[in-house]
């Protein structure tokens, strides 16, 4: 392993942290749904921390916040910019 892949996280999962309520997380659940990506989903309703750690990531109370196995994330993403996003992970967008 080197010094560059070594700082990056094994766990190629993805999470967004969101609610059912906000429309910007239900239209990224559609992108990544569509896409059959397996990700966690952290609803802020449900979840007693999710909130927190949303904010603790991003340092915004904005939704949703996605989080991507190299631990970068966006924040209230456009369809375009997550789908790039996820390009990055040779996942067909």
């Amino acid at each position: 392993m080197t010094a560059a892949t070594a700082s990056v996280p094994t766990d190629p999962r993805i999470t967004l942290f969101g609610a059912e309520w906000c429309s910007d997380c239900r239209r990224s659940k559609k992108v990544l749904d569509g896409l059959d990506i397996d990700y966690d989903y952290v609803d802020l309703e449900t979840v007693a921390d999710g909130a927190d750690r949303a904010h603790a990531i991003s340092g915004r109370t904005r939704i949703p916040v996605i989080v991507f196995p190299d631990a970068s994330h966006l924040v209230e993403p456009s369809d375009a910019d997550l789908r790039t996003k996820l390009a990055q992970f040779s996942v067909e967008a």
